[in-house]
């Protein structure tokens, strides 16, 4: 792992995902720019020394020196936004197979450029949009592909939180790095998890976005990105798309939400009750379909873990990621075909990309609609 220290958050659930199904061991890590923390957090987290690296640089170069048997085979990146891109060139530069942490880059021109270096390597690259994880989006889904809803008419997906209501930044590192555009990039708000709001849909539907209009609003004076963000949305093929992301809506936690209409029927789906999809076929009474149930597709069984009224959540999703990068991973290196593989790849975090910058001069224009720029 690199990043990920102490008093990191989204590090601690990557280690838990990781290691829920007895596949995956931390062995490595460079866990902060600082070498002091670094060797702090490796000492609390049992590994030893001589596997705790002050730099990424030497790292992944002293890694790639050991013998085969006993290298990392994988790293996993959990930085702020702008150091993706140079940990993960570095790690595929040495040889190692590599997990990031959305969004993928700084800059859309940084995210072509690492879809190269990770072609050019012949290593897999996965990104971890979590919350396509879920054994109920992923049911969404096969409801979409069997055509149960017709043809999609219009998207809506929303994540509102309340946490940057307040100016935490001062002290907080969560919030200092995400408000700062020199480490998060051109987007505070959309990056952070509007991001997750538009790869939902596209999960789901599979429909690419055409154009978007957007507005961006920093409530907070002084506040260098926008801590709210709102955005129509038309798609290739004639659907339509509200998206919106907030970050000062009082009261929201994690709300994230998604509703698909089509001519045939309607899902919705809810982030903070995600054991359940509501699925309303067309003059039908609505079903309420639970995970853990033997009515469900092949697909949602398979990413499910518990029997029906055992709530699965947050980290079994990130789990379901890391069981399927395990999956590749491990038969890349016994040399067998496999696959094909449930993850976000090289090529969704080029797409996100694309569209948070899409977005932002779609903010920063007078214009109405702006033309999605090409991933």
């Amino acid at each position: 792992m690199v990043g990920g220290g102490l008093d990191a958050f989204i590090g601690g659930v990557h280690r838990m995902a990781a290691n829920l199904d007895g596949q995956i061991e931390l062995a490595a890590g460079c866990f902060s720019s600082d070498p002091e923390k670094s060797r702090r957090a490796g000492e609390a987290l049992y590994l030893p020394a001589s596997r705790v690296y002050s730099s990424f640089q030497e790292m992944a170069e002293r890694e790639a020196a050991l013998p085969e048997n006993q290298r990392i085979d994988f790293v996993t990146v959990v930085t702020p936004n702008h150091m993706h891109a140079p940990v993960a060139a570095c790690f595929l530069a040495h040889g190692f197979h590599v997990v990031c942490d959305k969004p993928m880059t700084f800059t859309l021109a940084e995210a072509r450029a690492l879809r190269e270096t990770v072609h050019k390597s012949g290593k897999i690259f996965a990104l971890t949009h979590n919350y396509t994880g879920y054994p109920m989006v992923k049911e969404a889904r096969e409801i979409v592909r069997r055509g149960d809803l017709g043809e999609v008419l219009k998207i809506v997906a929303e994540y509102p939180q309340g946490w940057l209501l307040d100016r935490l930044e001062k002290g907080q590192k969560q919030a200092a790095w995400r408000t700062d555009p020199a480490r998060a990039g051109a987007t505070c708000c959309l990056g952070d998890i509007g991001s997750h709001a538009e790869n939902l849909g596209r999960y789901i539907t599979g429909l690419a976005i055409e154009s978007v209009c957007a507005e961006f609003t920093t409530f907070l004076p002084g506040r260098p990105l926008e801590d709210d963000s709102n955005l129509l949305v038309r798609y290739k093929g004639g659907a339509r798309g509200i998206l919106y992301a907030s970050q000062i809506s009082c009261g929201e936690e994690n709300n994230l939400t998604i509703r698909v209409y089509g001519t045939k029927g309607s899902l919705a789906w809810v982030q903070e009750q995600p054991n359940e999809l509501k699925f309303q076929p067309k003059n039908e009474p609505a079903r309420i379909l639970r995970r853990g149930n033997g009515y469900l597709s092949d697909t949602a069984k398979k990413f499910t873990r518990l029997p029906a009224g055992h709530p699965e959540a947050f980290v079994e999703a990130f789990a379901n990621l890391y069981k399927e990068i395990a999956a590749a991973i491990r038969d890349r290196i016994d040399g067998t075909p496999g696959g094909p593989y449930d993850f976000p790849t090289v090529d969704d975090g080029v797409y996100g990309m694309a569209f948070l910058e899409t977005a932002v001069q779609s903010a920063r224009s007078d214009a109405k609609w702006t033309a999605f720029l090409e991933a």
